[in-house]
């Protein structure tokens, strides 16, 4: 019962959040502030009935990715809750990525009435639809309560935004036992079955997966391509069990690549960053995809064939051994140049990493340098589990995602780059309660320019290399994380024997991006010589 002089912005606040908890919503990260002062209490007094879990992160643009690594890990949609002004704005990145990802956030941003829009009012902007291009649903909400339910059914399809106007009280003039009588809802996922029908009669097909897998399980996926014997590549060898692995390298050989031209290729999700595979796919004279993501996002992506779901499979073709003996026998020959390459550099490290992992581990796998490397030279490994931004694959907001992961999981690996540890350092303000090792590739800037079309352009170190020179220990020292350097793999590999406990940086203190880029090249040189 709802007391008679409660105020309507403390109605509003409470009716928001029993709808979210009754909906099956279980984590709700916040951000400080007045103007969602009533939602704060609210959210408080749910976490202390035990109704919630809250997480508390003073930086807007961390919270958002946090709250984005929490969703990825759970499956489940994540409340992400801010006062007005600039603090919404800094949403929009971690937004981006949810949208392009499929990622289930429930945006929450605190206004002030609309009468006081464009009249000079303090941290007053025109929030409500700021984030029309990247939501699913958008809603102004006004008065003292909302139904929630259509924005609610949109969130299968990614993120939505609440913009909700709060008026002066901000804070419940009573005591209301307003919790009572909230139940809870298990959220489940409202999955579709395919209901299309794929038609194969070539036998020269190729399958590939990218990192994120279109949102599908492994376990989908393997019954799919088992169903159709073709090999396989994927950005995440890790995950595959029939993956070949090394693909991105061995195929950056055109001579290779002639050989291996496929008649047919089926991609699930976003191809790879691969320059070499997507070569390759565009030279098939039938492109089959299929990704939910077309039907909402990706609606202008074009192929001979597309497929919202996983489609059931009529195969009419006769098998031909020796396409798959071609495809196997390029990946044990790049397997066994690897052998021959340094022992300390960025591919050894992280196959060492990927070695190292115990059956059960996660890890997450920052964008740049780091995902192309375990791409091209890890190979899989039963029971790891993996993540990565692939929405939009930007350096920001990496750390805050792995520690979001990390806070839904025992612990958590993080493979990262120098420039995304210092873009996301911040994302370190949220480091309570969880359990995560970051490994940073600290190559003093932006190593991948360096194996990229950009190298030797004039001015290319000011503008691209952009080195920093920072000492990466001292600054997680600073902030009170235990952090060490290593320059050898048998210290590195030391340090991964350790048990992961709280937050602790180990920072590789690798060759110059030059050296990298220049061993680089010429394994790819001897590569082309099979």
């Amino acid at each position: 019962m709802v007391a008679l002089n409660l105020n309507t912005s403390t109605q509003l606040a409470r009716s928001i959040i029993l709808q979210l908890i009754s909906s099956g919503v279980t984590d709700a990260v916040l951000s400080p502030g007045s103007r969602n002062a009533p939602l704060s209490i609210a959210l408080y007094a749910a976490q202390q009935r035990g109704l919630i879990k809250l997480h508390v992160n003073i930086d807007e643009r961390s919270a958002g990715f946090f709250a984005l690594g929490i969703s990825k890990a759970s499956l489940k949609p994540v409340a992400l809750i801010c006062t007005s002004g600039t603090a919404a704005a800094n949403y929009h990145p971690s937004l981006l990525e949810a949208w392009h990802s499929q990622i289930r956030l429930i945006v929450i941003t605190a206004d002030r009435p609309a009468k006081l829009r464009q009249t000079g009012a303090n941290q007053t902007t025109l929030q409500a639809e700021m984030f029309r291009s990247c939501t699913q649903y958008e809603m102004d909400i006004a008065g003292a309560h909302v139904d929630l339910a259509p924005a609610l059914a949109t969130l299968e399809k990614g993120p939505i935004h609440l913009n909700v106007q709060f008026d002066e009280p901000l804070l419940p003039s009573d005591a209301d036992d307003w919790l009572g009588q909230v139940v809870r809802k298990p959220y489940l996922s409202a999955k579709k079955e395919g209901l299309g029908l794929l038609k194969i009669n070539q036998a020269r097909g190729l399958i590939v997966v990218g990192h994120d897998r279109a949102g599908f399980t492994t376990t989908e996926l393997e019954e799919f391509i088992s169903k159709i014997g073709w090999p396989l590549i994927a950005e995440d060898p890790l995950s595959f069990k029939n993956a070949l692995p090394h693909a991105s390298l061995f195929l950056t050989s055109a001579q290779i690549r002639s050989q291996l031209k496929p008649e047919i290729v089926i991609v699930i999700g976003r191809t790879t960053l691969s320059r070499s595979v997507n070569s390759l796919i565009k030279s098939a004279a039938r492109e089959i995809v299929i990704d939910p993501r077309i039907g909402d996002i990706d609606v202008k992506r074009v192929a001979s064939e597309v497929y919202l779901e996983l489609p059931r499979v009529e195969n009419t073709y006769l098998a031909d051994s020796n396409w798959n003996f071609l495809w196997k026998k390029y990946a044990e020959q790049t397997s066994k140049a690897l052998s021959e390459i340094p022992k300390w550099g960025e591919p050894n490290i992280a196959r060492s990493l990927v070695k190292s992992l115990g059956s059960g581990s996660t890890l997450y796998i920052s964008s740049s340098r780091p995902i192309r490397d375990v791409e091209g030279f890890a190979e899989y490994r039963d029971g790891i589990e993996t993540f990565a931004n692939r929405g939009l694959a930007g350096i920001d907001g990496n750390i805050a995602t792995a520690m979001g992961i990390a806070s839904q999981r025992s612990s958590c690996t993080a493979l990262i780059g120098d420039l995304s540890f210092l873009h996301d350092h911040n994302g370190l303000l949220s480091a309570s309660g969880v359990n995560l090792r970051i490994l940073v590739i600290n190559n003093d800037g932006g190593g991948i320019f360096s194996t990229l079309a950009q190298e030797g352009q004039s001015g290319f170190e000011e503008i691209f290399g952009t080195p920093h020179g920072f000492d990466l220990v001292a600054i997680g020292e600073g902030l009170g994380i235990a952090s060490t350097s290593v320059s050898s793999l048998n210290e590195l590999e030391y340090e991964l024997m350790k048990p992961i406990s709280g937050i602790s940086l180990v920072v590789a203190m690798v060759p110059t991006r030059g050296e990298n880029a220049a061993q680089l090249r010429a394994l790819i040189a001897r590569i082309s010589q099979f």
